[in-house]
């Protein structure tokens, strides 16, 4: 396995000084890295494009090689970036891609994770990016490194590096901080289904949130035919939520969204908030990090906390739509 130090070492020898991402469960022993000895030149970004976007800014300010880090899943928000902006046939922006191949053709995983596992490849063969597999010995993976920089710098082009599961040696972040929310997520995902309606229809967004909402409903004996587990597409439960609420005027619905996913596709909000659909309410967990992928925080989340403890503190949900649940300041 690699040694994050190792890794972020070769890279800084190499000209690459910005990193840019969303956190991903493969790459978190380097994610945490990043976050506790890059300082400014780290950003979590809001969603994977907005990451390249970041990344082709600082290239275009200091004409250095960027660093984008992401989850398989989240090649889609890639694609407008890369091919509309960062292409040989537009402005020949040079990047590099590092990312966690979850799905991998082989290996078990959950289903939306098996498909985009299968078309990974694929897809950076569409968008013409070289990629390479990084390998897990030290040596071999500082030469790939050091040669798909090479092809990135020479030919001003996106490259990209797959990453496998245990690539890297884990890392233990320096900042443990604990939040001090007064109840866990799961409580406060307990105390809004004890408040719903028996014809009340739920949808949860991804990560931990539909796993701990199935879990609880199961508990109550409520059964799940009222309910949608959003478990791709990290961003779009609510307009999912939505759309349903406009089918089914005569029925409350519920979207459980988390921060991270709220701020992966913020301008939804905008969508509901203009549309005024008096049946949907929105209500959002605000733990401060993105828990299922190891408890990094969005910068833009207002905490740095690097320990999530899955905890959300509550203040009762309003009745109209956008309810929310907070955190304890």
């Amino acid at each position: 396995m690699i040694r994050c130090e190792d890794f972020v070492d070769w890279l800084v020898a190499l000209g690459v000084d910005f990193y840019a991402g969303v956190p991903d469960s493969l790459l978190k022993p380097v994610c945490f890295y990043l976050a506790d000895h890059a300082g400014d030149k780290h950003v979590v970004a809001a969603n994977e494009g907005g990451a390249v976007a970041l990344a082709c800014g600082y290239h275009l300010a200091t004409g250095k090689v960027p660093l984008v880090y992401l989850q398989n899943s989240g090649q889609g928000n890639t694609i407008n970036p890369l091919l509309s902006l960062a292409d040989r046939d537009v402005y020949s922006i040079p990047l590099l891609l590092l990312i966690g191949w979850r799905g991998e053709p082989g290996t078990k995983d959950e289903p939306q994770h098996v498909k985009q596992g299968k078309v990974t490849v694929s897809l950076l063969e569409a968008m013409d990016i070289p990629h390479r597999v990084l390998a897990p010995e030290p040596e071999a993976a500082r030469r790939c490194v050091g040669e798909l920089l090479a092809i990135a710098a020479a030919e001003s082009r996106p490259v990209a590096l797959m990453v496998r599961k245990d690539t890297f040696e884990p890392y233990k972040p320096t900042d443990q901080a604990a939040s001090d929310f007064e109840m866990t997520r799961e409580q406060a995902i307990k105390a809004v289904v004890a408040a719903l309606g028996e014809t009340d229809a739920i949808v949860s967004t991804t990560g931990k949130i539909p796993r701990e909402l199935y879990e609880c409903r199961d508990h109550a004996g409520q059964g799940h035919q009222r309910e949608f587990l959003t478990v791709g597409s990290m961003g779009h439960a609510s307009q999912i939520a939505m759309g349903i609420a406009l089918a089914t005027p005569d029925r409350q619905v519920f979207c459980l969204d988390g921060d991270g996913a709220m701020l992966m596709h913020m301008g939804g909000a905008a969508i509901v908030g203009a549309a005024g659909v008096a049946n949907f309410k929105h209500v959002i967990f605000n733990n401060g990090v993105h828990d299922s992928v190891g408890g990094m925080a969005p910068r833009a989340c207002g905490s740095h906390s690097r320990k999530s403890s899955g905890r959300a503190a509550t203040r009762k949900p309003g009745a109209s739509s956008g309810a929310k649940i907070w955190p304890k300041r």
